[in-house]
């Protein structure tokens, strides 16, 4: 079990996992799901075939962890700012920066999930709905508690979320994000004209 190995091992185990999601990303980014092999994979990465599939056992797994990368991750690194100090727009900017920012850090694994998801197996799709879903209902919470307090005007907030969400990973299909100045430019220039249609 890998709880029982020693922690640097399971440090390079991890380690060696990223960089298989990583470079897999891009090559199912450049040529296709479909179109690439273990071997191509393993290959790109410069190990031996026996070595990659001791980390996974199928092409399927490896995107299923890309897929994970921008589900599971962004939940886990993105929700607790909601949980965080400052007004329901003070949270909301604060979820809305941290989203950005993984999200151009994730852009390749972003792109090929979006694409290439219905190739997962149901039971791996449907775990990735689960974070979306969760992740969509807890901003369209805030958004609830926005209204409810006053500070933002009534809206279906299901909708509002949904739009908020699009907007945000939309991002991801035009701008490089080379610097943080980029990255803020968006986020300023989107909570402005978030908040004015928001604001009651």
């Amino acid at each position: 079990m890998t709880d029982s190995l020693p922690v640097s091992r399971r440090k390079r185990t991890a380690e060696r996992r990223t960089e298989i999601v990583t470079a897999a990303a891009r090559i199912f980014a450049d040529q296709g799901y479909a179109a690439v092999g273990m071997r191509d994979i393993a290959d790109t990465i410069g190990i031996r075939g026996a070595s990659l599939y001791h980390h996974f056992p199928s092409k399927e797994e490896i995107l299923y962890a890309i897929c994970l990368t921008v589900t599971k991750e962004p939940v886990e690194r993105n929700l607790p700012l909601l949980d965080g100090p400052g007004t329901p727009a003070e949270r909301l900017t604060a979820l809305m920066t941290a989203h950005v920012r993984h999200l151009l850090h994730r852009r390749v694994e972003y792109m090929v999930g979006l694409h290439e998801r219905p190739a997962l197996t149901p039971e791996h799709r449907a775990e990735i709905d689960r974070y979306l879903y969760y992740y969509n209902r807890r901003v369209r919470d805030l958004l609830v508690a926005g209204m409810r307090s006053g500070e933002f005007r009534e809206l279906n907030p299901s909708v509002a979320a949904l739009g908020i969400l699009d907007m945000l990973n939309g991002v991801s299909s035009w701008i490089r994000g080379d610097t943080d100045e980029d990255t803020d430019e968006v986020v300023v220039t989107y909570t402005a004209m978030l908040f004015d249609g928001l604001r009651a």
